[in-house]
C-alpha cells in the first residue's frame, strides 16, 4: 500500500494527509494506529458536516492526535494528548502552519482525551473528542477494550463475580470491568448535536452485547 492510497482515504484532505501521515502515530498499539486515524478522521468529517468549523485545522488535529504513545496503564497516561499537542506543534510549525491555526490544532489535540480533562472550547476540538470517543463504544468500541486488556495483560471477567456485586471494579485486572468504569459514561458527554446522535446508536450497540455477554458465561 503507498502513502499516497493511503493519503487519499483522507479526501478531501489528501496533501495534508500525506504530510502527515508519516507523523500520525507510534509503537505498534493496534488500538491506536493508522486505522484508528481513519475511522475518527470519517466520524470527524461527518460531524463536521453537519457542524460546520474550520475543516483544516479539524483534519490535522485528527491525524496528529495520537501521536505520542503512552501506554493505558503508564503513569504518564494523562500528559500523553498534552505531549501530542507539542509534537504537533512543532511538526505544523516546520510545516509553515500560522501560530492562531496551530494553536487551535493543540488546543482541540489536548482537550480529545478522556484521562486528561481539559474541556473543548472550540468547535474543532469539540468534534474531535466526539469523533474520538465514537471509536471507544459500539463494536469497535468492544474489540478495542478487549485488544488493550490482552494487551496488558488483563483477564476477561472475574469468574465468580463477573458482575461486580460483592467486589470493586477493577479494569486494570479483568476486561469487561471497563464497560462499567468507562466506557458507559461516555456517550453522556458528547459535546455537539450530530456527535450524541452517533453515539446513542452506539452507546446501545455496547449495552447489547455486554448483556449477551454475561448472559453466555
Amino acid at each position: 500500500m503507498t502513502m499516497m492510497f493511503k493519503a487519499e482515504a483522507f479526501s478531501p484532505h489528501e496533501s495534508l494527509a500525506a504530510e502527515l501521515i508519516p507523523h500520525a502515530t507510534e509503537g505498534d498499539d493496534g488500538s491506536h494506529d493508522l486505522a484508528h486515524i481513519l475511522r475518527v478522521f470519517r466520524s470527524a468529517m461527518r460531524i463536521h458536516a453537519a457542524e460546520g468549523g474550520k475543516a483544516h485545522v479539524l483534519a490535522a488535529a485528527v491525524l496528529l492526535h495520537d501521536c505520542v504513545a503512552v501506554e493505558k496503564n503508564s503513569p504518564l497516561r494523562a500528559q500523553a494528548s498534552a505531549l501530542a499537542a507539542e509534537k504537533a506543534s512543532r511538526i505544523l510549525r516546520e510545516l509553515g502552519w500560522g501560530d492562531e491555526d496551530i494553536a487551535d490544532v493543540a488546543h482541540a489535540v489536548t482537550a480529545h482525551s478522556f484521562s486528561a480533562n481539559v474541556p473543548p472550547e472550540t468547535l474543532e476540538a469539540k468534534i474531535l473528542q466526539d469523533a474520538d470517543r465514537l471509536d471507544a463504544i459500539g463494536m469497535v468500541g468492544v474489540a478495542r477494550c478487549f485488544y488493550i486488556a490482552a494487551r496488558l495483560g488483563s483477564g476477561l471477567y472475574d469468574p465468580f463475580d463477573p458482575a461486580a456485586e460483592d467486589r470493586p471494579l477493577d479494569d486494570k485486572r479483568y476486561a469487561i470491568d471497563h464497560f462499567q468504569t468507562k466506557l458507559f459514561k461516555l456517550a453522556d458527554g458528547f459535546q455537539t448535536r450530530t456527535g450524541r446522535e452517533l453515539a446513542t446508536a452506539r452507546d446501545k450497540s455496547l449495552r447489547d452485547f455486554l448483556a449477551a455477554f454475561m448472559d453466555e458465561i
